[in-house]
């Protein structure tokens, strides 16, 4: 047996020596060895490299003497899992910051979540919901110690998500919008605008979310098309046999009418001033007012003003002093005041009452009806306007530095066109209702005194205690005096100081923090919170820091399928982000998200894109198996091709990073991605290497690949930002590197001066090489066939003639002075060549085929020049419609020129 073995093992020993022999003049003998997987496997790589980065403290920042650059996190809701609109979001945030690294910068992205008082009140009310335990049951310091162990258990979910992408957030500096700091910060800012005379308690007209029963800023209120039921309802005058129509689409708000409203211009209705209604079922008297407002060309020119349940019915009742009868509890049952129908649902009501409003006879008609319908953005409730005791900052004044930001451009919106839209709301602000009617969140400071109206503004109850002895003169005042107001701030109450809260500047203003990162460089974000969160830490910026809180927006679009659906598990039309970078790689996903994502423009999102990506990945790792599997000699005279293919990419790659920069500047990541993808895909991969690659068993120079892997170092580091994960990988197999070292901090190619006319020229050659390439495939001419090509010119050079006799095969490329050799002509960008294909093709067969195209062009042009010898035609079609014929006429006439040449050299 074991002499069976000696010959196996002899070859292999022979095998070995002979390789070993090959290949150790090659200064890549050692790298040749490494294990290079023929396929990119992404999920181990990625869980190397994430790990490795966040080991090193990559993503860490800490005040230095270089230039800063920050962008902070949008918070994602802490009850929130990652969705497609934070794939893009965050994409677009990573390529910013760790560009802004690789330019030398202190790049800083600040991560964190938000409360989400409403949502995050709704989850845990659902949850205790499930265990049979109601809100109502608890007290607030026990409900409180759900929602903590809830966000405790659930908030950290979105962050580890983020990892998955990419994200190289300083996750030391993680914040939570109700953490210490942030919480004091919040509570010191409201007391300071108290006490500024901004901040103050009234009441008055709000959104109201019946289901989360708790009032809405109108920014929360989302507006949509509804079908519903527009109801004329007969009204008995007082003391006549006739009525007074209204239309309405709520009759159940009829139990709280406390007039009935026309214009006193009306002729119509001027016999019926000073006269009363009744109130249909519930027989209660209400009067006959006249108001401007009231439309006489709307319905049937009467009003029914309720001034509880309508802000502009309450507008007119301010001015005519009306009752309001509030006929709504805060779940939106009907409540006492409505006489009727009480504890019912109002939707319930609705239906109900309309069929009693029939059988008594008061309903005259219905008709079907479209109207815009308010519902809340967190629980989709319909909004019910409220007339309620809240909180409110002043917005006139405090605003005027954020729109004045914004319009000289000191706060850039990217695009520009969001600029229109911003100043409308700047212009036409309301004051912000900043109180909320939960648990969760960040209660207001105010203790009121003896269970009266009378209150203090206070940090701690122990300072609410000195100002309540201070302010009532009443040294007994204990804690058991004062009772803590039940409601919480607005949740964007607290994110409108993210960009200072994150940095502890509200607490600490001359931290050193604060001074060093703020104002922050970048802010990606939506469209939809243009108002209701960038505008108002604009103005929370003016307030507190004097300055503006970052210096740009770069606003994404929303996204949407490829139906332009929005996206949304109910349509099943969202794939799970997860799911996505487990089937097609985190990089793959990225580059995906980019390829259909124009700055503010919606994105239509397609699978295939995030496929795109994979592929792109997979095309990287070809190529670089491809550079890596190369036999390298230690000879360092280069080929012509070799020299001329470096000399165009040098130049080529340069114009691709000043292009690139261009589109990084102006915020159109997408163009950036793509003058990279092409620049890889069709100029690196596709001409490049094709140009430098040597012959059969033929070796390449050692400068030739020196300078290569150059090249693809370069390209990993501009493609580092889109692809962190793929060209970490590769850059550490490209050569050996320190245990510390990283792409991600590695050095960013700078643009250098390129030639224009030598990129030029390397296109012209590239489209004759196509060409040959055409001409081959058409007339069935084999690859290994060497053809003959020359120009007719009068210049002595070609350039880059090297490269296109390589690539396509050519026994010579020269220069003559005419065509007499005859020839396949090819005219590109003026200048004249011709193939010779002599015995290689049948030339019967193509002279027929010549000839059938001759007759197809002639017949083309005549179509054209009947056109073009039609005066009215001529005369009355657009410039340019008739300008696109000329050119069709030049462009046939040429093409014909051409043809009969080749025919009469085929003789």
């Amino acid at each position: 047996m074991r002499n069976n073995l000696w010959p196996a093992l002899d070859i292999l020993l022979r095998y070995y020596l002979y390789f070993y022999a090959n290949f150790k003049k090659s200064h890549q003998f050692t790298n040749y060895f490494m294990s290079i997987a023929s396929k990119y496997s992404p999920k181990d790589i990625e869980n190397k490299w994430y790990k490795f980065w966040d080991e090193k403290g990559l993503f860490s920042s800490r005040p230095d003497d270089r230039e800063p650059y920050v962008i902070v996190i949008p918070p994602p809701n802490v009850t929130g899992v990652l969705h497609m609109g934070h794939m893009l979001n965050n994409t677009i945030q990573d390529i910013l910051v760790r560009r802004a690294r690789m330019l030398g910068k202190n790049a800083l992205w600040v991560p964190g979540t938000d409360h989400a008082s409403i949502a995050t009140e709704a989850k845990v009310v659902a949850k205790l919901k499930e265990e049979g335990i109601h809100k109502s049951d608890l007290s607030r310091e026990e409900f409180l110690k759900h929602a903590w162990d809830w966000t405790h258990k659930h908030g950290g979910i979105i962050l580890q998500q983020l990892k998955r992408l990419g994200a190289s957030c300083d996750w030391n500096r993680t914040c939570f919008t109700m953490d210490d700091a942030r919480y004091e910060s919040v509570i010191d800012v409201f007391i300071d605008l108290y006490e500024k005379g901004l901040i103050y308690r009234g009441v008055r007209m709000v959104n109201w979310d019946p289901e989360a029963r708790t009032a809405v800023s109108d920014e929360e209120v989302v507006y949509t098309e509804e079908q519903s039921k527009l109801y004329h309802i007969n009204y008995p005058i007082i003391g006549e046999e006739e009525f007074v129509t209204i239309a309405t689409t709520r009759p159940e708000t009829i139990l709280g009418d406390t007039a009935v409203c026309v214009n006193p211009k009306d002729e119509r209705y001027l016999h019926l001033k000073g006269k009363k209604v009744l109130v249909p079922l519930i027989n209660r008297e209400i009067p006959i007012i006249e108001d401007d407002y009231v439309d006489m060309e709307f319905g049937t020119g009467c009003l029914k003003i309720t001034p509880a349940h309508d802000v502009n019915d309450y507008e007119i009742g301010l001015r005519h002093n009306l009752e309001v009868i509030d006929i709504l509890n805060d779940d939106g049952t009907l409540n006492e005041k409505a006489e009727i129908y009480i504890g019912e649902d109002r939707d319930l009501v609705r239906k109900k009452i309309a069929n009693q409003l029939q059988d008594e006879g008061y309903l005259k008609g219905q008709e079907d009806y479209t109207n815009k319908v308010g519902r809340s953005e967190r629980t989709d409730a319909v909004i019910e306007p409220k007339i309620s005791m809240q909180w409110f900052l002043k917005m006139s004044d405090i605003s005027k530095p954020a729109l004045e930001a914004v319009m000289n451009d000191d706060v850039k919106l990217h695009p520009a066109k969001f600029k229109n839209t911003y100043r409308h709301w700047m212009e036409n602000v309301k004051d912000w209702c900043i109180s909320r009617q939960l648990w969760w969140g960040h209660r207001i400071p105010v203790y009121y005194i003896n269970n009266t109206n009378e209150f203090v503004v206070a940090k701690t109850q122990e300072e609410a205690i000195e100002k309540a002895r201070k302010k009532s003169g009443d040294n007994t005042i204990s804690a058991d005096n004062l009772s803590q107001d039940e409601d919480v701030m607005d949740t964007w109450f607290s994110s409108w100081l993210w960009p200072i809260s994150v940095f502890d500047g509200i607490r600490y203003p001359d931290n050193e923090d604060i001074k060093y990162y703020y104002p922050t460089n970048d802010l990606v974000t939506a469209p939809e919170i243009l108002f209701f969160w960038v505008a108002r830490m604009i103005l929370a910026g003016y307030e507190y820091r004097n300055d503006k809180p970052f210096k740009n927006v770069y606003l994404t679009g929303i996204v949407r399928d490829i139906h332009r659906r929005k996206m949304s598990k109910s349509l099943g039309n969202s794939p799970d982000p997860i799911e996505l970078i487990d089937k097609y790689s985190a990089d793959g996903v990225r580059v995906g998200m980019l390829l259909c994502s124009p700055a503010g423009n919606d994105l239509l999102f397609d699978e295939n894109l995030t496929e795109q990506g994979r592929n792109f990945a997979n095309k990287i790792w070809n190529a670089f198996r491809l550079v890596k599997s190369l036999e390298v000699s230690n000879d360092k005279e280069q080929t012509e091709a070799a020299k001329e293919a470096i000399e165009w990419f040098t130049h080529r790659f340069s114009q691709a990073i000043t292009n690139m920069d261009k589109a990084y500047d102006s915020y159109r990541l997408s163009e950036a991605l793509m003058v990279i993808y092409k620049l890889f895909w069709d100029d690196f991969a596709s001409w490049y290497l094709e140009a430098i690659k040597p012959g059969y068993q033929q070796p390449m120079s050692g400068a030739t690949y020196t300078r290569t892997l150059n090249f693809f170092d370069r390209l990993l580091r501009v493609l580092h930002p889109f692809m962190p994960f793929i060209t970490e990988e590769i850059w550490h197999l490209l050569q050996e590197r320190g245990t510390n070292e990283s792409i991600m901090v590695a050095e960013m190619p700078k643009p250098e001066a390129y030639n224009e006319k030598l990129l030029s020229e390397f296109e012209m050659i590239r489209e004759v090489v196509g060409f040959v390439r055409n001409t081959r495939q058409s007339k069935g001419i084999a690859n290994k066939d060497m053809l003959q090509l020359y120009e007719v010119s009068a210049n002595k050079n070609i350039r880059f003639k090297a490269i296109a006799e390589k690539l396509a095969n050519l026994e010579s490329f020269e220069i003559k002075t005419d065509k007499s050799d005859g020839g396949i002509s090819y005219i590109s960008r003026g200048r004249e060549f011709y193939l010779i294909l002599d015995d290689k093709i049948d030339k019967n067969a193509e002279l027929a085929k010549l000839k059938e195209e001759l007759e197809y062009t002639k017949g083309f042009l005549n179509t054209v020049l009947k056109k073009l010898q039609n005066e009215r035609f001529v005369q009355n079609a657009p410039e340019n419609v008739v300008a696109a014929e000329r050119k069709k006429q030049a462009d046939a006439e040429g093409k014909i020129k051409l043809l009969q040449e080749q025919i009469e050299s085929m003789f």
